[in-house]
């Protein structure tokens, strides 16, 4: 099996030198999906479209690694962001799947399909971005375009949190942000926080044939597994949508023989918690709920508000014509919000599709994406 490193090598020289922002925007991301980005591979991509946006009148860009900003200065009175992630996950490993590079066009019942890794998440969302950039001669907002890297890994990696650490005055002056996710089609308002943690048992270890002379750590697992398959999680309705929170455990741990009590156990739990609450009340809940065990947190990440009372957001609804729905997974809106931005969702793709060997895009889906921002932006 190939490492990621060989991988990357193999298509380090494969898809076009150049983007042709003028062509149709479903070409465009194919374009963008032969260009090897996997996370930390996210160079050439950079580059390209940096070089990209560099073609386009009015715009101003600014580099900081591997993510891009890029800036209208039309003296409008308010802005938008328009923003997306530059990598994928890594390429599947099963020779002659559908997700490789390079992409792959299939006509089937009249429609034209892109497959290949990205398709969904997101370079049909980048390659609206670039079409925007390109065609936009007189939008109703400055525009702030956003490209970032490693996305598709630890958060503290991210990009675009780097952006925002380094950048924070590109950022700060925008009124209302999209983020181009997949969404099938319609707007995915805000999205659910998410904490994961640790809950830890101790024993001691002994024989398993004189298992009274030790204490199973398994065993003392049972009160914590007891409260997560008790518990019922609620939904909370906000602006509008249902939020559906969930609290599970998601991975557990312990005992190093068959004939060994174990003296450490632990679970990893995950909690989904609406955005009615803050990152300090939803820690504090799950305080309550595992009182008596110390709770070990390895990712602390907020929920967003939908942003839908924001004027810009009704007015993009209107142009996409379909009813808003929650975003239950976490995203990049969350930052955002973080800094003071309401934000969506808006994306071409299923977002089900995102990371599977089976991964595709509708041409069709990438063009509506475009053309409800297109009116939308368009005075």
């Amino acid at each position: 099996m190939s490492t990621h490193t060989d991988t990357a090598e193999s298509f380090a020289h494969f898809g076009p030198a150049t983007l042709d922002l003028t062509q149709p925007v479903e070409d465009l991301t194919a374009d963008l999906l032969n260009i090897f980005s996997v996370s930390g591979s996210e160079t050439r991509l950079a580059d390209t479209v940096e070089a990209a946006l560099k073609t386009c009148e009015g715009l101003e860009a600014t580099r900081d690694g591997d993510a891009i900003i890029a800036r209208t200065n039309l003296g409008r009175a308010e802005r938008i962001v328009l923003a997306g992630h530059l990598d994928t996950v890594p390429l599947p490993a099963t020779e002659g799947s559908a997700g490789t590079v390079p992409a792959t066009w299939v006509k089937e019942d009249g429609e034209r399909l892109l497959y290949g890794r990205g398709a969904v998440d997101m370079k049909g969302g980048v390659a609206v971005q670039l079409a925007l950039a390109a065609s936009l001669e007189n939008p109703r907002y400055d525009i702030t375009y956003v490209f970032y890297d490693h996305e598709e890994v630890a958060s503290e990696l991210s990009g675009l949190a780097r952006l925002m650490r380094n950048h924070r005055q590109l950022l700060t002056d925008a009124a209302f942000a999209v983020l181009l996710e997949p969404t099938d089609g319609t707007i995915e308002g805000g999205c659910n926080g998410t904490i994961r943690f640790w809950i830890r048992t101790a024993g001691l270890a002994a024989h398993s044939g004189r298992s009274w002379k030790g204490v199973n750590a398994i065993h003392k697992m049972a009160d914590v597994l007891g409260r997560l398959a008790a518990y019922q999680p609620a939904t909370y309705e906000v602006e509008g949508l249902a939020y559906r929170e969930g609290l599970n455990a998601v991975q557990i741990s312990g005992g190093v023989a068959g004939n060994v009590i174990p003296d450490q156990a632990g679970v990893h739990i995950n909690y989904r918690f609406a955005p009615n609450k803050t990152l300090d009340e939803a820690v504090a809940h799950l305080h309550q709920v595992f009182e008596g065990y110390q709770l070990d947190f390895v990712d602390l990440s907020s929920a967003a508000r939908p942003g839908l009372d924001a004027p810009m957001s009704r007015s993009l609804i209107e142009s996409v014509g379909q009813e808003p729905k929650p975003k239950y997974g976490w995203t990049d809106v969350a930052r955002f919000s973080d800094i003071g931005i309401p934000a969506v969702n808006f994306g071409p793709g299923d977002a089900l599709l995102a990371h599977t060997d089976n991964e595709h895009v509708k041409a069709s889906e990438v063009r509506a994406c475009y053309l409800a921002l297109q009116k939308w932006l368009s005075a």
